[in-house]
């Protein structure tokens, strides 16, 4: 409630506002990505995620309006809206206006993007992707992979059935090297297990993977996005996998 003598918001300086605060509360923080939507015909949607792993805590600014705050390494925001038109992104320093990187994109009605900031903070770089905001065909999903992992090798990717083994399937792409974007494939939709070989790898019941996933129910119609990143921990893998949900169809089924 405003006190007496406040002066009255104007709505456009209050829906601004509200997009700001959404885009702050609405934040996924670590390895889980967000929840997908259904496009927006009257706007354009926007996304965030910070696949840098040595960058700091970064704030992000559209046009200079802040929209969200602090994110950290492997963080995918929510979708949030905004109006169809030109924008430069700039990722600054958590806390400061010091600017790191940024992106300029033309968001068009009805479609949604990620804001995908990415490479060692000494090379960083910001990328405009345009995002699957429609069903994929019946009985299938659609998924894409993007190579964000700075220290490991080109790898080959399987998409591994439940109940079958690796030495059974063949990769759903080969060769994805640091930067690289496999766009959207389309898969029958079911159970898998993500596996990733380095390039040129033939599997055999020894092959030790440079990453393997928790088996994933995909459902028919569905879009995602996984994302390669590196693997701060120190364990066997160098790799690890962040989900970005970019499509979920309202009647999805298995």
């Amino acid at each position: 409630m405003l006190n007496p003598g406040q002066p009255r918001m104007s709505l456009s300086a209050l829906l601004r506002r509200l997009a700001v605060s959404a885009a702050s509360v609405g934040l996924t923080v670590g390895l889980s990505g967000c929840q997908g939507i259904v496009s927006s015909q009257s706007g354009s949607q926007v996304r965030f995620i910070d696949a840098s792993p040595d960058a700091p805590g970064l704030d992000i600014y559209q046009n200079n309006t802040a929209v969200a705050y602090n994110l950290g390494f492997g963080t995918v925001t929510s979708y949030v809206p905004v109006n169809p038109g030109m924008y430069t992104t700039l990722a600054a320093q958590a806390g400061t206006k010091q600017t790191l990187v940024s992106a300029k994109g033309t968001y068009v009605t009805g479609s949604q993007y990620t804001v995908l900031i990415g490479n060692v903070v000494a090379s960083l770089q910001g990328t405009v992707l345009k995002d699957q905001s429609q069903a994929a065909p019946t009985g299938q999903m659609a998924v894409r992979f993007i190579n964000q992992a700075t220290t490991g090798a080109a790898q080959d990717i399987y998409l591994v059935p439940s109940g079958q083994k690796l030495t059974a399937v063949t990769p759903v792409y080969t060769n994805i090297a640091f930067n690289a974007n496999t766009g959207y494939l389309n898969v029958p939709s079911g159970a898998y297990t993500l596996v990733l070989l380095p390039a040129g790898t033939v599997p055999d019941d020894d092959t030790v993977p440079a990453y393997t996933g928790a088996q994933v129910t995909y459902s028919s119609g569905t879009a995602t996005t996984l994302i390669l990143i590196d693997q701060q921990i120190q364990t066997t893998t160098k790799l690890q996998v962040i989900t970005a949900t970019d499509y979920t169809s309202p009647t999805a089924t298995n």
